[in-house]
């Protein structure tokens, strides 16, 4: 599922530029377009000097911690004698985001182009795509581009004549949340339950089979092939705001909005703009209430906060939230902030792999106490409960999910409190006019 692409004045189009472009989908078609000159140039330089580039140019990754992707691939040590992996993260499972999809069906060999460069720049011969199994359309449209490009000597033994191996290979996952955490996903592609491992070790120094690795987004991969072609000082150019926040962002865009779909802007454009401009602003005769700007995992704004947001890393951060995968999910004045929360929360119950007590546990205590609340049956000692319960999920398991269930619950008590408190009120009106009659 995706939404088709629309160019809206003040985006600024890079990775997206050829979205609803059906020839860019084709080996031929993307050479026409430019497609694989990075790549060649990439295999004339040395590892090092592609990770030093990337790392002057700022990009940080896009599938929702923003670690520096050069300094994440300069852990790895080519020369040490020992394989190395690239994993290409496109789980892409994060709800309200749906940007990783798009690049995949859209422009499938600007992602093989990537991956065969990152896996170069980090001394790997064998790159793996990890694809959410739901996502048949990219499915279809990676797993041929990766066979034409072996058929035409891109990539394999031999990448384009330099006698250099680079392979590549598309692995299609079982749709569990759970994979898009990367040393779940190792797992997965190991044939393994997909569970977190413990860390350390970090996947640089013993990751997929054992050995180094790293794992990058789709989108983060991508923008690797324009920094090569364009420059570091380019790619850090589009920052509007922090210079620790360069390049522009896809920003997945859906609820309760006039325009919905994917938009790339540059790094610290105006939220306020983004979402009244760029996305049309509201339902006719609604208003807008909250936003959660990075995918479900991290905390509501309310439109106050939402509406002072600079778009980066830094300015999301500063007022409340974070950027995350960049999943923006707009709720007006039309829904209930205790039914939005509790769905959010059902859903990080559904997907806890149950390895950590506090996770399994407490997000599925979470969701009964919501719900019952939605339904008009909680109590007000109710919200003190959800917030220990929060409390006990946050920082204490092996991977971040009971974290992301415990976010929007404290976030949105501490934003919404009065909409938690008049479900609570009415079940006490209800119980004293039983009693009565």
């Amino acid at each position: 599922m995706g939404f088709p692409h629309k160019s809206h004045e003040r985006e600024t189009v890079v990775l997206s530029q050829h979205f609803g472009n059906a020839e860019a989908r084709s080996l031929d078609g993307w050479k026409k377009l430019g497609g694989y000159k990075a790549l060649e140039k990439a295999l004339g330089m040395q590892p090092a000097e592609i990770v030093e580039v990337v790392k002057a140019s700022g990009l940080r990754g896009r599938g929702g911690a923003g670690y520096p992707t050069g300094l994440k691939w300069s852990f790895m040590k080519p020369g040490d004698g020992k394989p190395h992996y690239l994993c290409c993260n496109a789980d892409e499972s994060e709800p309200g985001t749906f940007k990783d999809r798009e690049i995949m069906r859209w422009t499938p060999h600007a992602l093989v182009e990537a991956c065969a460069i990152g896996a170069y720049a980090i001394g790997a011969e064998t790159a793996y795509i990890y694809i959410r199994g739901e996502f048949t359309e990219p499915l279809a449209e990676m797993s041929r581009a990766v066979k034409e490009a072996y058929a035409a000597g891109i990539v394999g033994k031999n990448a384009m004549g330099t006698g250099k191996c680079v392979d590549v290979h598309v692995h299609k996952g079982a749709g569990a949340y759970i994979c898009g955490e990367e040393t779940a996903l190792m797992n997965s592609l190991e044939g393994r339950r997909g569970n977190p491992r413990i860390k350390p070790p970090f996947p640089a120094v013993s990751g997929l089979f054992g050995m180094p690795t790293t794992i990058n987004n789709v989108e983060t991969l991508v923008a690797v092939n324009h920094i090569l072609l364009r420059g570091a000082d380019w790619y850090k150019g589009m920052s509007l705001s922090n210079p620790k926040s360069t390049g522009t962002k896809l920003f997945s865009v859906c609820g309760n909005i006039a325009r919905p779909g994917n938009y790339e802007v540059q790094m610290g454009f105006p939220f306020k703009d983004f979402l009244y401009d760029v996305c049309g602003g509201p339902l006719e005769g609604r208003q807008f209430k909250a936003v959660i700007p990075g995918g479900v995992s991290v905390p509501i704004q309310n439109m106050e906060e939402a509406e002072a947001t600079l778009m980066d890393y830094e300015g999301f951060v500063e007022r409340g939230s974070m950027l995350g995968s960049g999943g923006v999910i707009v709720i007006d004045d039309a829904q209930n902030m205790v039914k939005v929360i509790a769905r959010i929360a059902r859903f990080f119950a559904h997907e806890s792999c149950a390895q950590c007590t506090q996770c399994r546990e407490g997000t599925a205590w979470a969701t009964r106490i919501l719900e019952r609340i939605a339904d008009g049956h909680g109590a007000t000692e109710d919200l003190d409960t959800l917030l220990d319960i929060s409390e006990d999920m946050t920082g204490k398991t092996i991977c971040v999910l009971s974290d992301s269930c415990a976010t929007p619950i404290v976030s949105g008590i501490k934003k919404f409190r009065e909409e938690f408190e008049v479900l609570i009120k009415q079940r006490r009106f209800h119980a004293v006019a039983a009693a009565v009659a």
